[in-house]
């Protein structure tokens, strides 16, 4: 694949989708909730009980530590699918935050990015991805953390290659696309927003909708190759 393909098929998903919508947060804190108060709900759910939570409680350590826990319950209530585990979840990133952070998740953002990334994932729900994706939002590493919506529409793009093991794929499709991004946080983060979003809305994970795709003539996927059977993402 040419050096510019990845310039080329941005241009296109934003010319289909419109331009991006910013991070809801651009603190660390802030977005290990929005990943936790809902689990496995849509966007639109787990928007909306982030913007409660911050609304009814506050968003810092200490404000989740004073409120009751029928609160959160009632938030996460919103869209989790199984809501008191997320209660459970909120409540302990609020005592990560302040016993362990010491109410300063932010200095995390100061590190070196494998201590930044290590220190993220002591929360819950954050692994590797999700932690160099917060990371990324923040502005504090340009490094291209992917979910599984962004690694699928790579992968049938032709980025990379599918392994049985989740990391190894993870790490090949990063490498692979690493020579045509950016390292600007600010250019990295509406890439990932775009790519998302097809991932979300055509590039699904069974039956994407590929008589719609703007990029289908780049498509692996779409054109039969070997990359027609990615099944990741959610």
């Amino acid at each position: 694949m040419a050096a510019s393909a990845l310039t080329g098929i941005v241009r296109s998903l934003q010319r289909h989708y419109g331009k991006p919508e910013p991070p809801v947060s651009r603190d660390p804190f802030e977005l290990v909730l929005y990943e936790n108060v809902i689990y496995l709900g849509t966007d639109e759910r787990r928007l909306a009980a982030f913007r409660e939570l911050k609304e009814r409680i506050g968003a810092s350590p200490a404000e989740l530590l004073k409120a009751e826990n029928d609160t959160i319950l009632e938030i996460t209530r919103m869209g989790s699918i199984v809501p008191v585990n997320s209660a459970r979840k909120v409540r302990l990133i609020a005592e990560l935050g302040h016993f362990v952070f010491k109410d300063d998740v932010a200095s995390v953002l100061k590190l070196p990015l494998k201590e930044a990334k290590k220190a993220l994932m002591k929360f819950p729900s954050i692994g590797e991805p999700a932690a160099e994706k917060i990371l990324l939002f923040c502005g504090a590493h340009p490094v291209f953390g992917m979910d599984s919506n962004v690694m699928r529409v790579l992968l049938r793009l032709g980025y990379g290659e599918e392994k049985k093991n989740y990391s190894a794929t993870y790490k090949l499709v990063q490498t692979a696309v690493a020579p045509e991004l950016p390292d600007s946080c600010e250019k990295l983060i509406p890439i990932f927003q775009l790519l998302r979003q097809h991932g979300k809305a055509l590039c699904k994970t069974s039956h994407p909708r590929c008589d719609e795709c703007p990029v289908a003539s780049l498509c692996r996927y779409a054109s039969g190759g070997q990359a027609s059977a990615v099944p990741l993402g959610c």
